[in-house]
């Protein structure tokens, strides 16, 4: 008796921890990366399954505008804000103030006294330099943007898509806002002549840099600081002018039912919890939770971010993208 009254308490545990509930999450968070921050709220809520959808942001932000009519996501997790200003546009965001919101720097969430999104952390563009090639080549280093454009350059750059990459998009984005729209055109018309590829990764850049398949990678710096780390001979350049930036913000998805584990959710993604796992991959996050600086950044992450208007951004993303594509789209490696 003793004996199937334990195998029944056993029995009773094991199904009180299996999930009954499931959240459908979209995220354009890297790989290896959001499984470890998602630890902690799956501890804390073993009763919640998560199914997350994973892509770069370009992709994520297709299939959400595609999905309009009926939408699949309950929420958005880690996707670049001009993103979900897109979403935001064309109401597809239901507002929501997560529970902590007054910690989040004012910088770093939609301005409604009700926001739409809310930012985890920023990010910003770097030039990542694998050293051994560039000296086997007889290649100076860049420090500017402008540096980027010497013909001793040519074929030896890869950058990301921006019609399929945040990254890359950020990169244009920041071009047209420093130079104008005339002159940023013509930048990107001279450095295509250098570029080699267009990735679809925005850390693809960064990696095949690393490996020595190109000597500079245009990509996140995250992605050269963490390539370095691992032992690749790069050094990782933020350009003199300053770094096109952008943030990964989440956001609730409208929909006729949402569900309250979402909000639950969006209250954890800005947690001290939540933030400090970020915060071991970011140089800049959006709540401060006492982080040691990361090795690699500038000592004040801050002032290295160029002025982004993020409303121009998005609302004329669209455009740019179209207009990118139509000239450079045939430098684009094959999905």
């Amino acid at each position: 008796m003793k004996k199937l009254l334990l195998i029944a308490l056993i029995l009773i545990a094991g199904c009180a921890k299996k999930p009954t509930k499931t959240l459908t999450i979209y995220t354009a968070l890297e790989s290896e990366q959001y499984p470890i921050y998602l630890e902690s709220f799956e501890k804390a809520h073993p009763e919640i399954k998560i199914e997350v959808v994973r892509n770069s942001t370009g992709v994520i932000t297709a299939k959400l505008l595609a999905e309009k009519e009926n939408p699949q996501a309950d929420l958005v997790w880690g996707t670049a804000a001009t993103s979900l200003m897109i979403l935001k546009q064309a109401g597809m965001l239901e507002p929501y103030k997560p529970a902590g919101i007054e910690r989040v720097d004012p910088l770093f969430r939609d301005g409604d006294s009700v926001p739409s999104w809310v930012g985890i952390d920023a990010f910003m563009t770097a030039f990542v330099c694998n050293t051994v090639e560039l000296k086997r080549l007889n290649l100076p280093e860049p420090k500017s943007y402008n540096d980027l454009l010497n013909p001793v350059y040519k074929g030896q750059i890869i950058m990301p898509n921006p019609a399929s990459s945040g990254t890359g998009y950020l990169f244009v984005s920041a071009i047209l806002q420093l130079k104008g729209d005339s002159l940023g055109w013509e930048y990107l018309e001279k450095l295509h002549e250098n570029v080699a590829v267009y990735s679809h990764s925005g850390s693809k850049p960064a990696k095949l840099a690393g490996a020595g398949e190109y000597p500079i990678g245009i990509s996140f710096c995250n992605s050269g600081i963490t390539q370095k780390a691992k032992g690749d001979p790069v050094s990782v350049v933020f350009p003199t002018e300053g770094s096109g930036w952008e943030m990964e913000v989440s956001g609730l998805i409208k929909k006729v039912e949402i569900k309250p584990e979402a909000k639950l959710f969006l209250d954890w993604a800005i947690s001290n919890e939540a933030i400090t796992e970020v915060a071991k991959n970011f140089g800049i996050v959006t709540v401060d939770v006492g982080a040691k600086p990361i090795e690699g950044y500038p000592a004040d992450p801050k002032k290295q971010l160029v002025k982004n208007d993020f409303d121009w951004s998005a609302k004329n993303r669209d455009a740019i993208l179209a207009e990118w594509s139509k000239r450079y789209d045939g430098k684009s490696e094959e999905k």
